[in-house]
């Protein structure tokens, strides 16, 4: 278990959020370059960044742990980063009154990548275009300042997670050996889990497509103002899971101890096979999809319920069989009937 958890935490964990302190930081420059000279290519290029940003999330999403689960509620860090779909009218209000804090619970589904995917996508009230909220709107620089503490709030956060991994909680960490309901490994398990059926398998898919209401909802779609990236975000979340499972460093094609490796010395080869396999399975049913999954829920919504049924299908391996191998205690609970 050491080693597993020295492999996650120096070649996964850490890696990963300094890969995404990089990125903020590179959209914290092309917010300033956009805001500085507001025309359409700017705006185009603070996307780019956007995306950068976004894609580099999906890889740390599942790591609610540390000073991530400090704050935000029973969604920890998310709740500042990634909640969706997103409320509008809290943006527009936010931008006309300059009267709005980012840290209140009631503004957690009006901040993060959503947020912004509104801002630099989206087209907000008597606008034509995105542009137009920045240019022409009578809220014009309450939307460049909304924007700003956006990106301010997403850096410092991200930015204090980094520095407490590298400068504190890493050591407690790797130390916790023990296989107990606060030990390093049940926590970590757990936040596996969760992002994998809440985070990936839900959000994603499944409530967009229908599985836990009477109709599709297609405008709770991730990226919903930029709708031919949710496919892109989707298996980027996917490859997170996987390589994690694997052990696989991020960026980097080396694999250490993980889940795969612990399974193995378990006697539990059979089910490192058939966990991989079921995810490779899910993968090919959402690179059947369309990129956007707005205009597949809209056309062929069984493909979306397919690719959810494959993400289920990996559900009771990991969720009973993993967990069980490991002696792990879940310490959440769904009503999905699964």
């Amino acid at each position: 278990r050491g080693a597993l958890l020295t492999n996650i935490a120096d070649n996964i964990i850490v890696p990963a959020f300094e890969d995404l302190q990089t990125k903020l930081s590179a959209l914290d420059i092309a917010r300033g370059n956009f805001i500085n000279n507001i025309n359409q290519t700017n705006l185009d290029l603070l996307s780019d960044a956007w995306l950068k940003a976004y894609k580099t999330w999906q890889y740390v999403e599942m790591f609610n742990i540390g000073k991530a689960e400090e704050k935000g509620g029973d969604k920890g860090f998310v709740s500042f980063f990634n909640i969706y779909p997103l409320t509008v009218t809290d943006v527009q209000k936010g931008a006309a009154t300059g009267n709005y804090d980012l840290n209140a619970d009631n503004y957690h589904d009006a901040q993060g990548f959503t947020a912004l995917d509104f801002l630099i996508h989206g087209v907000a009230n008597n606008d034509v275009n995105a542009l137009n909220k920045f240019t022409s709107n009578p809220n014009k620089e309450g939307y460049v300042d909304y924007l700003t503490k956006v990106v301010a709030q997403m850096n410092a956060l991200n930015n204090s997670y980094v520095d407490d991994w590298k400068n504190n909680y890493r050591s407690t960490f790797v130390n916790s050996t023990s296989n107990t309901i606060t030990s390093s490994l049940n926590k970590v398990v757990n936040d596996f889990m969760y992002y994998y059926e809440k985070g990936l398998r839900a959000n994603k898919i499944g409530t967009p497509a229908g599985n836990f209401s009477s109709t599709p909802l297609p405008n709770t779609v991730e990226a919903f103002y930029k709708k031919e990236v949710s496919k892109e975000l989707t298996l980027d979340g996917l490859k997170a899971v996987q390589d994690f499972f694997n052990g696989k460093a991020y960026g980097s094609s080396s694999k250490g101890e993980s889940f795969k490796t612990y399974l193995i010395a378990l006697d539990r080869n059979d089910l490192v096979s058939l966990i991989n396999s079921k995810f490779d399975t899910a993968r090919q049913k959402i690179q059947a999809l369309d990129n956007n999954f707005y205009t597949q829920i809209n056309t062929d919504n069984t493909k979306m319920t397919e690719a959810y049924d494959a993400l289920q299908s990996a559900v009771v391996s990991l969720k009973v069989d993993m967990i069980q191998a490991f002696g792990v205690v879940l310490d959440f609970e769904d009503a999905d009937g699964d």
